[in-house]
């Protein structure tokens, strides 16, 4: 009997679970917590990737004498984290990534092919990948706390998170690889970095305006679903 009794017991519990989900599903708009990437997602996907590619071949100015070219690619590049957040911004540049290794023609200076992981700009190449990656991830938090706030503040901690981004990770990454690829030392290779500062706090400005724009024109580009269930849509004043 009291065999029984935990049975019926832990079916009830069950049926009250499920009934729980289902109330707390139906608060929602239609699309589950858990929605996998869809049509649009893929094509964000594309459309960002051959951004990137574009962005790579426009006013490409050499610096120094390593052949690092100054190019709106970090523009490109933060602008997919700040717009898709992480996951899509890493399928996004890592598709940009892969084509360009396959031979295409889309690296800075219409490079293409594995040699350029042997370059002196194969630190930034790596660094493209997780810098979008971790300024998606923060662009989220930054929305989810701001959520009806200034859109001030929200552009404000946005352009931080770019340029965290940006600093430990592209310009991080691109100074390592200067020193493995170009032999350089350290304080060399840093150096040669500086030039790079100016105009990606210019292009990490024009991506934080760009972002905001896309996202009160488009309010479901970027979802997520914050603790508790309830939905984050970026706020009409950012």
């Amino acid at each position: 009997m009291n065999n029984d009794n935990a049975v019926t017991a832990a079916a009830s519990e069950d049926q009250s679970s499920e009934g729980g989900a289902a109330g707390s599903l139906r608060r929602f708009p239609s699309g589950a917590a858990r929605k996998r990437w869809d049509a649009t997602d893929l094509g964000l996907i594309a459309v960002f990737a051959a951004l990137l590619a574009a962005s790579a071949l426009v006013a490409a100015i050499p610096v120094g004498g390593l052949g690092v070219p100054i190019t709106l690619q970090t523009l490109a590049v933060m602008l997919t984290g700040l717009a898709l957040g992480p996951g899509r911004a890493f399928a996004a540049v890592g598709l940009y990534l892969l084509l360009g290794l396959a031979g295409l023609p889309i690296f800075s200076g219409g490079r293409g092919g594995l040699g350029a992981l042997a370059g002196p700009s194969a630190g930034y190449l790596v660094g493209f990948l997780l810098a979008a990656t971790a300024a998606g991830a923060l662009t989220v938090v930054v929305l989810r706390r701001t959520a009806g706030r200034s859109g001030r503040i929200r552009a404000v901690l946005l352009f931080c998170a770019a340029m965290v981004s940006s600093i430990i990770f592209v310009h991080g990454l691109g100074i390592l690889g200067m020193v493995l690829n170009a032999k350089l030392s350290i304080s060399a290779a840093f150096l040669a970095d500086l030039p790079f500062y100016p105009g990606d706090v210019l292009k990490n400005i024009l991506a934080v305006a760009v972002a905001l724009a896309l996202h009160r024109a488009f309010p479901d580009l970027l979802v997520r679903r914050v603790r508790g269930g309830t939905e984050l849509r970026p706020s009409k004043r950012a």
